[in-house]
C-alpha cells in the first residue's frame, strides 16, 4: 500500500531541497524523521512535515498499519512557477530577479 503527500508552491530553490531529499531517499519512515530533526537546513522542515502527512494519510488509509513499517519510497523534487521581479540598476536599467519555488511529492510504502 502507498500513501502520497505533496507540498506546492515552496519558497525555495528546488536544487536546495532536493540537497536534503536525496539524503532521506530509502530509508525507513522512523530513521527518516530522525534524520530529519538533525539536519540544520530549512529544507528539512518542510520535507518533516510532508513526510509526516504521508504517514497520517497511510493511517486513514490503512487502520491496522505500523508506521515502523512504512518507508520513503519515492521523494523527489520538481520546478514551480517562479516569481519575476525586478531590481533597479544605474543610468535606468534594471535586472530581473527569479524567485524560484518548488513542489516536493513523498510516497510512502510497506512493501
Amino acid at each position: 500500500m502507498e500513501a502520497k503527500a505533496s507540498a506546492n508552491f515552496i519558497r525555495m530553490s528546488p536544487r536546495k531541497v532536493r540537497l536534503v531529499a536525496n539524503e532521506v531517499r530509502g530509508y525507513e519512515f522512523p530513521e527518516a524523521v530522525d534524520l530529519l530533526k538533525n539536519i540544520p537546513k530549512k529544507a528539512s522542515g518542510i520535507i518533516l512535515k510532508t513526510v509526516m502527512s504521508a504517514a497520517a494519510n497511510a493511517k486513514v488509509l490503512s487502520t491496522e498499519l505500523e508506521e515502523g513499517a512504512l518507508y520513503v519510497k519515492k521523494i523527489y523534487v520538481d520546478a514551480g512557477p517562479a516569481w519575476k521581479r525586478v531590481m533597479p540598476k544605474a543610468r535606468g536599467r534594471a535586472d530581473r530577479i527569479i524567485r524560484r519555488t518548488s513542489r516536493l511529492t513523498v510516497v510512502l510504502s510497506d512493501e
